[in-house]
């Protein structure tokens, strides 16, 4: 649009181009009218080099740079700015659209996210639609059964060796179930927070069921994919609302695998929502309105170093356990388990125990599978099947190395010169450094 006013004004301008004041008239008329795009952007860029923390500037380069649909230029500026914080609310709203266009995602969330806290009633109808919770979807509208398991079966009898895991847990739920009266005059809460961490494949999961068994508990398992969510706000809600239906079904026990998925380092996380669920989970285990009496909550990890410190302190995972690869005795033990549903005959189970040091429980399981494959394959070519016996198992042995291995080689480097906690004694030990 051909502005006669606009027009004058430059003019003027042409003659004083020092004229700042002028200049920035010239700029502000620009803007109230439409097809002035290119001197808009020419007249911001000069303002810019001679104010240059002033990000009104900077705003209006943006904007105009993605109204052309030149976001590589958006980029450029907005890699520039040190700290976006002290964009303007629009200004914001520009950065994360522009990073919506760039096909970063992650990256518009988390400006948006940062923007709606700042600015709460903030309204944009393309970033609204994008991230905004919508009251259609924020809701958890299912009944507590179609997310419990069934109570589990399985009890301490059924887990192989794990002595001290059992202890702390018969010490933090099952003994305060069994003596509520004697608990109570000392103080004692029935629940807490028991962590447990270790190479992967050696029963953590397996013994949080067994522990929700051993007492007739409700048992519900929390993965990440329950949890985290596209619409800002919903992945804590989803958290609560775990949380409240653990409480209302006690007792219970609330397992969360492979929690450093939930709960890592915030000092790590790039996006300020990642940071916002580690906050709601910290509140729901000992919040001023969080009552847990009666809840065992209950996480397993195969990367302790990656959780947050938070989550250790006294109150929230207060008991922290190192679940190792099983012993000599617990192998024997897990071997003869496993087997007892399968044909066998002539086994010597403390033979066979001492050819699988650490092996995990899974381990022992490939090798179960290994054996009962190749028996089978004997049994397609003779047309006589057998009972499995300890000469299979060995041959097994041998195809199969222990997983654990891998684990221990990373661990030991935290252990060795990351260990000021000593939370890592128990790795020293058992690799006897």
């Amino acid at each position: 649009m051909n502005s006669p006013e606009i027009n004058a004004l430059v003019q003027a301008l042409n003659l004083t181009p020092e004229n700042l004041q002028l200049k920035k008239i010239v700029l502000s008329k620009m803007m109230e009218t439409t097809g002035y795009s290119e001197s808009i952007i020419k007249y911001a860029k000069e303002l810019n080099q001679e104010e240059p923390n002033n990000l009104e500037y900077t705003e209006i380069l943006i904007q105009e740079y993605y109204k052309l649909e030149n976001y590589s230029a958006c980029m450029v500026i907005i890699e520039n700015i040190q700290d976006p914080s002290q964009l303007s609310a629009n200004g914001r709203a520009s950065v994360a659209k522009v990073y919506l266009k760039s096909n970063e995602v992650d990256e518009a969330r988390s400006v948006y996210t940062d923007l709606i806290a700042a600015y709460p009633d903030f309204v944009d109808d393309e970033l609204d639609d994008q991230f905004r919770v919508k009251e259609t979807v924020q809701e958890l509208e299912v009944t507590d059964d179609q997310y419990f398991l069934k109570k589990p079966e399985a009890t301490f009898d059924d887990v192989g060796g794990m002595a001290k895991v059992k202890k702390e847990i018969e010490m933090k739920i099952i003994k305060p179930l069994e003596n509520q009266k004697l608990f109570a005059s000392y103080g004692k809460k029935v629940g807490g927070g028991i962590l447990m961490f270790g190479p992967p494949g050696c029963g953590k999961t397996f013994m949080a069921k067994a522990t929700a068994g051993q007492i007739k508990a409700n048992f519900i398992n929390i993965g990440l994919n329950d949890i985290l969510d596209m619409w800002i706000g919903n992945s804590e809600k989803n958290l609560h609302n775990y949380f409240e239906m653990a409480r209302r079904n006690t007792p219970c026990v609330l397992f969360f695998d492979e929690i450093d998925a939930l709960g890592g380092k915030r000092s790590d996380m790039k996006f300020s929502g990642n940071k916002n669920i580690i906050n709601q989970f910290l509140s729901e285990l000992d919040g001023i309105d969080s009552n847990n009496e009666g809840i065992l909550i209950m996480g397993a990890s195969n990367c302790p170093w990656d959780i947050d410190p938070a989550f250790r302190r006294p109150g929230r995972f207060d008991r922290i356990i190192f679940v190792p690869p099983p012993d000599q005795e617990s192998r024997e033990v897990i071997f003869e388990l496993k087997m007892k549903e399968k044909p066998h005959e002539n086994i010597n189970y403390k033979s066979i125990a001492s050819l699988t040091k650490d092996y995990s429980g899974a381990d022992i399981d490939a090798v179960i599978d290994i054996a009962v494959e190749k028996v089978l394959e004997e049994a397609m070519e003779t047309g006589n099947p057998r009972p499995l016996n300890s000469t299979d198992l060995q041959k097994a042995i041998k195809l199969h190395s222990p997983s654990t291995m891998e684990w221990f080689t990373t661990a030991k480097n935290y252990a060795v010169f990351a260990n000021k906690s000593g939370l890592y004694d128990d790795i020293l030990k058992y690799l006897k450094i």
